[in-house]
């Protein structure tokens, strides 16, 4: 079985000469080890601040609206199946939904470039 490379970090260049480990470089096994499996991987908590009451709450009523378009969503489809309102342009509605589906992606992707 073939040895895998060794890994070396990527160094940076400081002003006072001396080489400095890049961010975000994974951390150099110094167990002595060339077993992978055991190596240390030291891993940096992030500190993740606590919604306000407010954010909460708009939280939660962000999440009870997309919860109800998908319920009307879901209706309006059944409707559209159930009555075969689709067969003045395709003859299943898996075809017409296919079709519908790439034409709100594609509007859905425009009105996003446009938004940023």
């Amino acid at each position: 079985m073939n040895k895998p490379s060794s890994r070396r970090k990527s160094l940076i260049p400081v002003a006072s000469g001396e080489p400095k480990p890049a961010t975000g470089s994974a951390p150099e096994n110094t167990s002595g080890q060339d077993n992978p499996a055991s190596a240390t991987i030291t891993v940096t908590a992030v500190e993740v601040k606590e919604l306000t009451d407010q954010e909460q709450s708009l939280r939660l009523q962000l999440e009870r609206r997309v919860e109800r378009a998908f319920l009307e969503a879901g209706q309006a489809l059944m409707e559209l199946r159930d009555r075969r309102l689709y067969r003045s342009t395709h003859r299943t509605f898996e075809g017409e939904q296919r079709d519908f589906v790439r034409s709100a992606k594609k509007g859905a992707i425009a009105k996003t470039c446009i938004s940023v």
